[in-house]
């Protein structure tokens, strides 16, 4: 079964835990972005666990260097899943998934501003990632011209477990599951709604369809 990954982009804490509040029965993994964790430090994905620990937690640390270190902080903060940067070194990579095996945890290895993101992805989890976001970056989503299909025809490519992220919502979380994607994250379509809950569980109904 697909799962309902949520990007939370908010900037505090308790915005972040009354948002999951709100859509945790419809969602099975809850990142903390970026912005949030450099505004909160890893205090939120320790919050976080501590509040939903029957949920995966993910902290997008999108690391670029120092991987074994780095990933061994945010396990030991409570994180289940971190992310290193597709176009990090190979060692980077394999760093990291060797403090994920120290702690039973996992390694997503994302693919922001990679340019072969389908060759990546394989290569990643070669190396032993759980698995791959094909990411276009919020910058990149607001560049004229771009659509999600992108990701969609290059999950279908990679034959390798991979999540989409770049753009997720109603009108396109069937194709992504279609395309072979274990996982959809949404993020704007949830934390941006009028009501997260309802835009939540449509998603997760959606999914569920598809499976």
């Amino acid at each position: 079964m697909a799962k309902l990954q949520v990007a939370i982009d908010l900037l505090s804490t308790t915005e972040a835990l009354a948002l999951v509040a709100k859509i945790a029965p419809y969602i099975d993994i809850i990142e903390l972005g970026t912005p949030l964790i450099k505004k909160e430090g890893l205090a939120v994905v320790t919050a976080m666990k501590a509040a939903y620990p029957d949920k995966l937690v993910f902290a997008d640390l999108k690391t670029m260097d120092a991987g074994e270190l780095e990933a061994d902080i945010a396990f030991k903060a409570g994180a289940d899943l971190v992310t290193v940067l597709g176009a990090a070194g190979d060692a980077t990579i394999a760093g990291a998934i060797k403090a994920g095996k120290a702690h039973g945890k996992g390694v997503v290895v994302d693919t922001i501003g990679v340019a072969d993101r389908v060759k990546r992805a394989q290569e990643a989890i070669a190396l032993g990632a759980e698995f791959v976001e094909l990411h276009a970056g919020l910058d990149e989503q607001w560049t004229e011209g771009y659509s999600i299909q992108v990701l969609i025809d290059e999950a279908a490519k990679a034959g390798v477990p991979v999540s989409i992220a770049g753009g997720v919502n109603i009108n396109n979380v069937r194709a992504v599951i279609k395309a072979g994607a274990i996982v959809a994250v949404a993020g704007a379509a949830i934390y941006g709604a009028e009501d997260p809950a309802a835009a939540a569980k449509g998603l997760r109904e959606a999914i569920d369809a598809v499976a």
